[in-house]
């Protein structure tokens, strides 16, 4: 018995070291593309509700991960906003006129550059190709994009290119080890006061981004798809 019970833990031991590299055997990649759809809404002098107007989105993504904390991704968008002045419970003051109530709607096609930086808030990975990593992680991220409208309305139609600074939050889940799924939140504020076509209708100077000019939300959903295996040996001994 106790040579038998000696050879078993002989074979364990020689198990062990096996166990912990297959443990670690997935690899890890620097990069990942894929698309996405969503719903994104104005917000400005015609909107002030984050729920009112949803309208389709799509884009393209892209995103370079630093590491399982921090990554970099790049996106490229087209959806549309709308807005009518019924929905605004305000009277604001018309050129030349007294205090009255507009009747005025816009519909807008959007097109948004952006590159924001990612933190997550857990190490984010199989687990296998890095310790403690998960396949879920809540994240927030922060960045720069660039916009260009189309504001066609019933009385006006005009061309607006600006800069807008994108924040937002989201969750990732990665599924087997390459494809990964997305979901965020995200509120673009612009330097523009012209998203609908009309610029400081209440007569209140903008500037900035945050001096009553417009914004918009999108609500995302994206997959994309890693590749570009990281070398893990390259700084190792041969």
């Amino acid at each position: 018995m106790a040579a038998l019970l000696q050879r078993l833990t002989t074979v364990v031991m020689l198990l062990l070291p096996v166990s912990a590299v297959s443990a670690q055997d997935d690899p890890q990649y620097r990069m990942q593309i894929g698309g996405g759809i969503g719903m994104e809404n104005y917000l400005g002098d015609y909107n002030g509700n984050l729920t009112r107007g949803f309208q389709p989105m799509a884009c393209l993504v892209g995103r370079y991960e630093f590491n399982p904390v921090m990554a970099l991704r790049m996106h490229v968008a087209y959806g549309k906003l709308e807005g009518a002045s019924k929905n605004v419970e305000t009277y604001y003051p018309a050129p030349n006129e007294p205090m009255r109530r507009d009747d005025y709607s816009f519909k807008t096609p959007l097109v948004d550059a952006a590159v924001v930086v990612e933190y997550n808030f857990w190490a984010y990975g199989t687990g296998r190709d890095y310790r403690g990593a998960r396949r879920f992680t809540p994240y927030a991220f922060i960045g720069i994009g660039f916009n260009f409208a189309h504001s066609s309305s019933n009385s006006v139609s005009a061309n607006n290119f600006s800069f807008n600074l994108p924040v937002g939050l989201g969750v990732k889940y990665r599924v087997g080890r390459r494809v990964n799924l997305g979901l965020d939140y995200t509120l673009h504020f612009t330097q523009s006061d012209k998203l609908d076509g009309r610029k400081d209708p209440y007569g209140i100077s903008s500037s900035g981004l945050f001096k009553n000019t417009d914004a918009w939300t999108s609500l995302t959903f994206t997959v994309t798809y890693s590749f570009s295996e990281r070398c893990n040996t390259c700084n190792k001994d041969d």
